[in-house]
């Protein structure tokens, strides 16, 4: 008999399920302020997985950890004009503190941009200085008008990198490799398939000449931007005078660029593997990758010695030995947070030399439970895990090839999905009529997949067309 689930089924409130998952599954609460969140140990700790596997990623590509203020004078977003005006709405500014009236008010960083090209302007001087490779990991506040946790909060938790180069080639080329360093993240840590492409103008970051985007998609087939990656041309440079002296002793602007990847993508690895049980973790991120429930007091000691073997093994195993905790109420609890191995051992389990063993991503009626040997479970999970991962992966794949529709013109496009059309048949004009209808252009590819480095109107592209979060 399948289990009854306790969360919304999916497939009738969407957004209810969401909110449900996050707090069954412990991960998160609001905060007392609107808009903020309170990240509990089951969600931070998916966070430090996801920053981890990032943070080495970024430093293998030769970037270096820095930190900056968090307070950012007002006159600094004032002096690139496109940046002001798209961060208008969503800055937080202080102007009293210590009980008097601020000389200058200070904005409370939506983006730092604007400071660490402060700090350029003074660090680089000579063509010897450049590149200049430079990450962050820190919190940003943007007053959020309709909040939702992990998706959209007043504050959340990102990383931002920021460079600077000799030329536009090479910042291109900087913009895109760390384009290819998040995909890289997704595909092979979250499990997550996206679409790399080329925001349009309308949806380009502000004080950017090009945005380079990986949109996925949800389980309700609604897409997600999972990270972006900004090539700024000189904009900043010119606003806070980022030049070096050439070979030739000349003065030259530098082209900058930024990128970002933030605590979104966990409210995006819930609702694309989550299902009508709860979380459903890719290992890499999931915070106990094997439990191991003692069904009765009896098997504590054999459960712990399975525990032990799975931590020798290199797993992040955890031993369950409450049983005076109903069972069916603790295998729940571990399947909502999405634990992807689980291991009961029983009486007669141990009696037969055997345990049973339980894929959370096989949470399906007659498939999820099988017996393996007791001795060398700990070796079986390792090579299972990398299956979850696959299995995961290709699943949303999957789900997304078949929720995409090649379409000729706007009028086709009805209902969820992404909708593949050719570029020149929607414009910016058809870009609005879009948003009229709650639709937006994700981003720009190639015919052939590829992303777009120039946006011109030779360029036959095609548009991937969604409603969003």
């Amino acid at each position: 008999m399948s289990q009854k689930p306790v969360l919304t089924l999916q497939t009738n409130d969407f957004p209810q399920w969401y909110q449900e998952v996050i707090a069954k599954a412990e991960m998160a609460e609001n905060g007392p302020a609107r808009g903020t969140m309170i990240i509990k140990p089951w969600g931070y700790a998916i966070w430090e997985s996801i920053q981890n596997e990032l943070d080495q990623r970024i430093k293998d590509t030769g970037h270096s950890n820095v930190y900056f203020p968090l307070l950012i004078p007002n006159s600094f977003l004032q002096k690139e004009a496109k940046h002001v005006e798209g961060f208008s709405p969503e800055v937080a500014v202080v102007t009293h503190g210590g009980g008097n009236k601020l000389g200058e008010p200070l904005v409370v960083r939506p983006t730092s941009e604007t400071v660490i090209g402060d700090a350029m302007s003074r660090w680089i001087q000579s063509h010897r200085d450049l590149p200049l490779l430079l990450n962050q990991w820190a919190n940003v506040v943007r007053w959020e008008m309709r909040p939702r946790l992990f998706l959209r909060t007043s504050e959340f938790l990102w990383q931002e990198g920021h460079t600077a180069h000799a030329t536009k080639e090479e910042a291109v080329e900087e913009t895109l490799r760390m384009h290819n360093v998040y995909d890289d993240l997704m595909r092979k840590v979250l499990a997550i398939p996206t679409v790399l492409g080329q925001k349009t103008e309308r949806e380009r970051f502000p004080g950017a000449d090009a945005t380079f985007t990986l949109e996925g998609m949800m389980r309700d087939t609604k897409a997600l931007q999972m990270g972006t990656s900004h090539y700024l041309g000189t904009n900043f440079s010119e606003a806070f005078q980022i030049d070096f002296a050439t070979p030739e002793n000349e003065r030259r602007l530098c082209h900058t660029t930024s990128w970002g990847v933030s605590t979104r993508v966990i409210g995006g690895l819930i609702m694309t593997h989550g299902d009508d049980y709860g979380l459903r973790l890719p290992p890499a991120v999931a915070p106990v990758q094997a439990v191991v429930l003692a069904i009765r007091p009896e098997t504590v000691p054999e459960s712990a010695a399975l525990t032990e073997e799975l931590k020798a093994a290199g797993i992040r195993a955890q031993l369950d030995s409450d049983t005076h905790t109903p069972f069916g109420r603790r295998a729940v609890q571990w399947e909502l947070k999405g634990v992807p191995v689980r291991f009961e051992l029983g009486p007669r389990d141990l009696k037969q030399g055997v345990v049973t063993f339980v894929r959370r991503d096989q949470k399906h009626e007659g498939q999820e439970k099988q017996t393996i040997p007791l001795a060398g479970a700990g070796q079986a999970v390792v090579e299972i895990l990398p299956q979850i991962h696959t299995a995961l992966y290709e699943q949303a794949l999957a789900r997304r090839e078949a929720n995409t529709h090649n379409v000729k013109e706007i009028g086709e496009i009805e209902g969820r999905g992404f909708f593949r059309a050719p570029w020149s048949a929607i414009g910016s004009a058809g870009e609005t009529k879009l948003a009229e209808k709650a639709y937006s252009v994700r981003c720009l590819v190639h015919p052939e997949g590829q992303v777009p480095v120039e946006l011109t109107p030779e360029n036959d592209l095609i548009a991937y067309i969604a409603k969003a979060y």
